[in-house]
């Protein structure tokens, strides 16, 4: 981890981070960029999750995670533990129809309180040149209403299937996106430091 990244406010300390995958497809490219982005954030040594719908099982949404019956759905509620503890997320999401994942979109909406006055990187990705940006806009402001503060940096990537192998390793000819994370990741660690110390001084007034 390098200590100049943060500046001398915020001293370099472990992050718990969530990434979110949200596609379910036969063959799914999205898993492939999720785990890219894990090793990058395990390489500057914080503690990451992996939230994948193709492990875990989701109902249809009708109803937050935390009204569950205790003991119905002992994944996900292992899952929210770590939502709940979590400095910040990741999420990956492909372009479908212009628009979000419905594996995503779901996953998503089981949590809300939990993602409160956190912050969100996000990493689309497309097998056409534009790397799923036309479910940005979307996705960013589909977070900020669940509560999570969305940093400006993004990771779009293009032609997905040639650009990591199954292991999420950077397959592109010059290292393309091992590159260009790390300004995606500066900004998320400054951003999930500050909110940190921010929520641990206080919350706002519901008032």
């Amino acid at each position: 981890i390098n200590a100049e990244y943060m500046g001398p406010f915020f001293p370099v300390a472990m992050l718990r981070v969530v990434v979110f995958v949200g596609s379910v497809r036969e063959g799914r490219q999205g898993i492939k960029p999720a785990r890219f982005i894990a090793s990058k954030l395990q390489e500057r040594g914080h503690e990451v999750t992996l939230a994948d719908p193709m492990q875990i099982q989701f109902p249809l949404f009708a109803g937050f995670a935390h009204s569950f019956a205790p003991g119905a759905h002992p994944d996900i509620d292992a899952l929210r533990a770590k939502i709940v503890e979590a400095d910040g997320f990741v999420v990956v999401c492909g372009e479908y129809n212009h628009s979000i994942p419905p594996a995503l979109s779901n996953m998503l909406d089981h949590f809300m309180p939990e993602y409160n006055y956190k912050p969100a990187a996000l990493v689309t990705y497309s097998g056409g040149p534009f790397g799923g940006v036309r479910s940005l806009s979307q996705l960013r402001s589909m977070l900020g209403e669940l509560g999570m503060v969305t940093v400006s940096p993004t990771l779009p990537v293009a032609q997905v299937q040639n650009a990591f192998d199954d292991s999420g390793a950077d397959i592109t000819p010059n290292k393309e996106y091992d590159g260009r994370v790390a300004r995606v990741l500066n900004d998320f660690e400054w951003y999930a430091r500050a909110l940190r110390a921010a929520r641990e001084a206080g919350l706002p007034s519901a008032q």
